[in-house]
């Protein structure tokens, strides 16, 4: 017999990771010029659709099969097969398997979404739909299976409470590759269209963190709770630290840079948020908020065009989440986690370091050799008249905004 409070906890937080998806939609558009508002939320909007395809079809069994080899899963759930409204989530029988579905498959849907934001304004629709593919199949997945599926990483003790490896590492660290295979825009945009929209997709981003934190404990117990303050404290943190760093270095205050400060510190206690304490996750909103501002500015004096700043405030978060969870996690915050480094449990701070290398160097290098592959078969950017027209046109025929008579 399911239990119904619990069911229905999951029910609520897959719908909250849900929203999260649209939320980025908002951010990313808001952030690009006006010219290419629909293109950055097609790309969103569309993994919606088709990664729920792959996933129900080929990408649930290849997370959670039987293991083979540390690295996938079987066929076993090919099609869902075998899944029914009677059978229970083996790891947590008291919710049917078929939420715990349901609940994975948002992640894996806003995960490609996020790198989208590196190369916005230059990258065709027909290219991004199968570099989506392509990067679920033989990254994405495959990670799901090492981490939360009974792979490699997991056997060796590697914890990430909700995806700072999965999500966040990996997203950011592909999303640095597209950058240098695809280059600088010819047309750069430097300002925002319309920093109400990115408000706006921040507070759906937010929202849906909780889901995604406290709901990946699976069910309604202590570690929920203080999954679900974690998370809100860390983003609270970053988002102050970022505007105090604004005022400092910038000489004003920036809401722009306090919305990017919040979902820095998100994405950075993403990985610990049920594994230590409050006060740890103070501090893990501050040093995400000084480390990734770093990481945007030397982004910048590189020249490296990410557009939205996914690799210095994904990619990086998601790294040092994993490094901070290695210092910070604590057993008697949750006897299913492991101590770090500040109380003796140096070795797991080794795991989670050499986990978080190994993602970070096969996303970055999967999605260079994947997009060379892909720019082989159909052109990856666009032509510099292209761009200048905007996508939105090129692509769909369609504008965001446009001037009556």
């Amino acid at each position: 017999m399911f239990n119904t409070g619990n069911t229905a906890f999951m029910l609520v937080a897959t719908s909250l990771v849900m929203l999260m998806t649209p939320g980025l939609a908002f951010f990313y558009g808001g952030l690009v010029s006006r010219k290419n508002v629909l293109t950055i939320m097609m790309q969103s909007f569309v993994s919606m659709g088709w990664t729920t395809i792959l996933w129900v079809t080929v990408g649930f069994t290849m997370c959670f099969g039987k293991d083979v080899g540390g690295i996938i899963g079987n066929g076993k759930y090919l099609f869902l097969h075998g899944i029914t409204t009677h059978t229970a989530f083996a790891s947590n029988a008291s919710i049917p398997m078929l939420v715990f579905v349901a609940y994975q498959m948002m992640f894996a849907i806003i995960t490609p979404a996020l790198i989208t934001g590196a190369f916005a304004d230059r990258v065709r629709f027909k290219a991004y739909m199968i570099f989506l593919t392509v990067w679920l199949l033989f990254v994405y997945f495959p990670l799901v299976h090492m981490v939360w599926g009974g792979g490699i990483f997991q056997q060796w003790g590697v914890l990430d409470f909700a995806g700072g490896i999965v999500v966040h590492a990996s997203a950011g660290f592909a999303a640095l590759a597209s950058v240098f295979f695809v280059g600088k825009r010819n047309v750069k945009n430097t300002k925002p269209h319309s920093i109400p929209l990115v408000a706006l997709g921040t507070a759906l981003l937010w929202f849906g963190w909780y889901g995604f934190n406290a709901g990946s404990e699976l069910r309604v117990d202590s570690i929920t709770s203080i999954a679900f303050l974690n998370t809100d404290v860390a983003a609270s943190f970053a988002a102050i630290t970022w505007l105090i760093l604004a005022i400092i270095f910038e000489k004003k205050p920036k809401i722009l840079g306090m919305l990017t400060g919040a979902v820095a510190g998100l994405a950075t206690v993403t990985p610990a948020a049920g594994y230590v304490t409050v006060q740890s996750s103070m501090l893990i909103g501050v040093i995400a908020s000084l480390i990734c501002y770093i990481a945007v500015a030397y982004k910048n004096s590189r020249g490296w065009d990410d557009a939205l700043d996914v690799w210095g405030v994904h990619g990086v978060g998601g790294f040092i989440g994993i490094l901070l969870l290695g210092f910070f996690g604590s057993l008697a915050v949750n006897s299913k986690g492991a101590n770090g480094l500040f109380l003796g449990g140096s070795m797991f701070f080794v795991k989670e370091f050499v986990a978080v290398v190994i993602t970070a160097i096969y996303a970055f290098l999967f999605t260079y050799v994947a997009l060379w592959l892909i720019n082989k078969i159909t052109p990856v950017k666009v032509t510099k008249e292209e761009e200048m027209e905007g996508l939105d046109k090129l692509e769909f025929e369609e504008e965001a905004y446009f001037e009556e008579g």
